[in-house]
C-alpha cells in the first residue's frame, strides 16, 4: 500500500522488471534479454516473453539448462493464461509453445563500446538512447577495421578508427572508436574524439578558401621553391622543389611548400577564422600561436570534427542552387555530426550571398580530390585503389604518428585513422599507405560512387602554362568553365614579349641591334628562383636568352635572385663542436648557368661563384647588406640580421 501511494502501478512493474533475479547473476529483464535472447525486451516473440517472465518466481530452481521440463511447462501455462484473456487467438498460441527454451547465455554483445562510452561521458547514463548506427554496417566496420589493424602490428601500430557519416542528416552510421589487439595497446581510448594532427587534411579548404579571393585559379602556379618565413622552414614530403607547380597539382601531390606560400598570400589569421566558421573548435588558441604550420597540421582535430567539416562543405555544393537555396548560401549547411535519432542538425536555412566557401569553389576542391594520379610518396595507391570513384585526401602528421585518410561520395564521408593511441611514431606510417586502404575497403561496402557536376560557370580562355587568365602573350590556350568572380582576375603574367636576335639567342634593343633582324617572340619566363628548380622537372622550360653584351638592361631582379636570405631575413649562425661560430650558407640562382657572380658583404669582397652560387658567411650580429654583381655588371642588394 505504502509503494502504491507513493508510486504508479507502471513505476512499481518497471522497478520489478529492473531488479528481479533472472538466474545465474542476471539482474533485469533488459540483461536476462540480451543473455538468453540476444536482443532488446521489445524484439522477443510472447514466447520469449513469457518464458522470462516465470523466471523471477524460482530462479535458482529453474533457469536454461536445469529443471527444462518444468520451466517449459510454466511458460506454457503463462502462455495459456495469455490465450485466455485474449492476448493470443488459437493459431499464435499453438505457434507460441513450438518455439524452445533458451539453452545457454549468451555474452552481451559489445557493438560500438566507444560510442557507448562517450554517451555516458554526455550525460546519456541511465537513460534509453537510440542511435543512428545502422547496426549491420557497424558490424562490418568494425570487423573490416580489425582485421586490417591486426596486419599493422607487425609495425608496432596497434590502432585504428573509422567513421561512417551520412552527408545530407550528419547522422553517424558506423562508429569504431578503437579496433581490437591483442595485449594492452590504449584499446579503450576513442580515438574519434581524440585531438590529433591531421596533417595535410585542411589543403581542400585553403584551396577552396583561395579561388574564393581569386588569389589563384584552378590550375594557376603556384611557387615551390625554398621559403623561410619568421623562423618557419617547411618541406616538401620528398625534400624536393620543383619551381612552380599548377595550384589544382600542388594538392593531388598534397606538396607542403606551394601551400604555405598560398597561406601567406590568405593569411593565416583569415584562413584560422574560416576554420572556426565550418566547425573546427579544436582552434582553442589564436592564429598567432599556430602561424604558417595551420596548413600543415600544426591545429589538433579529431576525426568527428574533420568529417563534420567536409560533410558541410559537400552540404553546401549540394544544397547551393536548389530549393529552397536557389542562389543563396546557408550557414546552416555546417553542423556537427551527431549520433542521436532524436537530435535534431538542422534549422531552416538562413540564405545569405556568399557562403563560407563558395559552391564553384568547392566543386573544383572535390573534383581535384577525385584526381587519381598519385605523388611518389603515395606509390603503391593503385594496388588497393577501388573501382568505385570517390573523392579523397590522405594526411600524415610530423614524425609519422597519424596516418589519416578521407574520402567522399554522393551520400557519404568516411574518415579513417591509423596509429598508436599514446602517440608513438612508426616508420611508413602515412596516410596513403597505412589509412587509405582501409578507407576504400569501407567504401566498397557502402558501395557509393561520387559524380560531382562539373563547376558553376561560362567557358573562359585561360593560359595552358601558367593557368592563369590568358592575356595577350599567351601562346597555348585552354577553355576553362569558370564562377564570375574569378572572371576579372589577373590575366598571365609569366608570358612576357622578348626582343631577341634572328637565332632567338640573345636578348637585344634597338640601341644594339638592327631593327630589320630584330624578332618580337611571346616567351614563358619564370622568376629567377622559380626557373632554377622548375627546369629540372621540365627540361623543355627556355631559359630566358642573356642580353647581348653590346645591350644594357636595368631589369635585375628578372636576371638573378637570392634562394637566401630573403629580404630583412634574420640568420642565426650556430656553433660548431670545436666551439667556433659557424657559417651561413647563402644561395642565389641566375637565369645565365654560365654566370659568374661577385659576392660582397658589407662592401668587403668575399669571392665569386659559378655555376652553383653558394657561398659559406661569418657576419657578427647585428644588420649587414650582401651584394652581388654579375659578370655583366648587373648588381643586387640584400638586406639582412645576423643573431646570435
Amino acid at each position: 500500500l505504502k509503494l502504491e501511494l507513493f508510486y504508479g502501478k507502471s513505476s512499481i512493474l518497471k522497478a520489478y522488471a529492473n531488479h528481479a533475479p533472472f538466474g545465474g547473476n542476471i539482474v533485469g529483464i533488459c540483461a536476462a534479454s540480451w543473455r538468453y535472447y540476444g536482443r532488446s525486451p521489445w524484439q522477443l516473440s510472447w514466447a520469449e516473453t513469457a518464458a522470462l517472465a516465470v523466471l523471477p518466481n524460482n530462479p535458482s530452481a529453474i533457469f536454461p539448462g536445469k529443471n527444462e521440463e518444468t520451466f517449459l511447462r510454466k511458460r506454457n501455462q503463462l502462455l495459456e493464461k495469455l490465450s485466455d484473456r485474449g492476448y493470443l487467438d488459437a493459431d499464435e498460441l499453438y505457434l507460441a509453445k513450438q518455439e524452445p527454451l533458451p539453452r545457454t547465455i549468451r555474452e552481451i554483445p559489445d557493438e560500438a563500446y566507444h560510442l557507448l562510452h562517450r554517451a555516458m561521458v554526455e550525460g546519456k547514463s541511465g537513460t534509453n538512447i537510440v542511435s543512428t548506427l545502422n547496426a549491420q554496417l557497424q558490424q562490418k566496420v568494425a570487423e573490416k577495421v580489425n582485421q586490417y589493424s591486426a596486419t599493422w602490428a607487425g609495425n608496432q601500430v596497434h590502432n585504428a578508427a573509422a567513421l561512417v557519416i551520412d552527408i545530407q542528416t550528419g547522422h553517424t552510421l558506423a562508429y569504431v572508436g578503437n579496433s581490437e589487439s591483442k595485449g594492452d595497446h590504449g584499446q579503450h581510448v576513442d580515438i574519434i574524439t581524440s585531438q590529433r594532427s591531421p596533417g595535410s587534411l585542411l589543403k581542400p579548404i585553403l584551396y577552396a578558401a583561395a579561388l574564393d579571393e581569386g588569389l589563384t585559379m584552378p590550375t594557376q602556379l603556384l611557387p615551390d621553391i625554398p621559403i623561410f618565413y619568421k623562423g618557419f622552414a617547411p618541406q616538401n614530403f620528398d625534400k624536393k622543389y620543383r619551381g612552380a607547380v599548377p595550384s589544382n597539382d600542388a594538392l593531388i601531390s598534397s606538396l607542403n611548400v606551394p601551400f604555405v606560400h598560398l597561406l601567406i598570400d590568405y593569411g593565416y589569421e583569415k584562413f584560422h577564422q574560416k576554420l572556426s566558421q565550418m566547425g573546427m573548435r579544436s582552434l582553442t588558441h589564436p592564429a598567432s600561436h599556430y602561424g604558417l604550420s595551420l596548413i600543415l597540421g600544426g591545429a589538433e582535430t579529431s576525426l568527428w570534427e574533420i568529417t563534420g567539416m567536409y560533410a558541410g562543405m559537400v552540404r553546401a555544393y549540394q544544397n547551393f542552387g536548389g530549393r529552397p537555396y536557389q542562389k543563396g548560401y546557408s550557414p546552416n549547411d555546417y553542423f556537427p555530426n551527431s549520433y542521436l535519432s532524436t537530435q535534431k542538425n538542422t534549422d531552416e536555412p538562413v540564405l545569405e550571398e556568399h557562403g563560407y566557401l563558395q559552391a564553384p569553389s568547392i566543386g573544383f576542391a572535390l573534383r581535384t580530390m577525385q584526381q587519381l594520379n598519385r605523388p611518389d610518396q603515395e606509390a603503391g595507391w593503385q594496388f588497393f585503389n577501388s573501382s568505385i570513384p570517390i573523392a579523397w585526401k590522405t594526411g600524415t602528421s610530423f614524425g609519422f604518428r597519424d596516418g589519416w585518410a578521407i574520402g567522399i561520395s554522393n551520400n557519404y564521408v568516411i574518415g579513417v585513422w591509423m596509429g598508436n593511441a599514446d602517440g608513438e611514431g612508426r616508420p611508413g606510417l602515412t596516410g596513403v599507405q597505412a589509412a587509405a586502404p582501409l578507407l576504400f575497403q569501407l567504401f566498397d561496402l557502402v558501395q557509393d560512387e561520387v559524380q560531382f557536376e562539373k563547376p558553376f560557370g561560362m567557358a573562359q580562355t585561360v593560359c595552358k602554362q601558367s593557368g592563369m587568365r590568358a592575356g595577350p602573350y599567351c601562346s597555348e590556350t585552354i577553355m576553362l568553365p569558370l564562377p564570375e568572380y574569378l572572371e576579372n582576375t589577373q590575366t598571365c603574367t609569366y608570358h612576357q614579349p622578348l626582343h631577341v636576335n634572328k637565332e632567338q639567342t640573345l636578348q637585344v634593343n634597338s640601341k644594339c641591334y638592327p631593327v630589320a633582324e630584330m624578332q618580337t617572340v611571346n616567351w614563358f619566363v619564370l622568376p629567377p628562383v622559380e626557373a632554377w628548380y622548375y627546369q629540372k622537372h621540365h627540361p623543355e622550360y627556355r631559359k630566358l636568352p642573356p642580353f647581348d653584351p653590346d645591350c644594357t638592361t636595368s631589369n635585375v631582379k628578372q636576371l638573378f635572385e637570392l634562394i637566401y636570405p630573403r629580404q630583412f631575413t634574420r640568420v642565426y649562425i650556430p656553433l660548431e663542436q670545436d666551439g667556433q661560430r659557424g657559417k651561413a650558407i647563402f644561395e642565389a640562382a641566375h637565369q645565365n648557368k654560365e654566370a659568374i657572380l661577385y659576392w660582397h658583404l658589407d662592401d668587403t669582397y668575399l669571392g665569386l661563384t659559378q655555376g652553383t652560387h653558394q657561398m659559406g658567411i661569418q657576419a657578427a650580429n647585428g644588420p649587414h647588406v650582401l651584394t652581388l654583381v654579375d659578370n655583366q655588371g648587373n648588381e643586387l642588394r640584400q638586406k639582412f640580421e645576423v643573431i646570435n
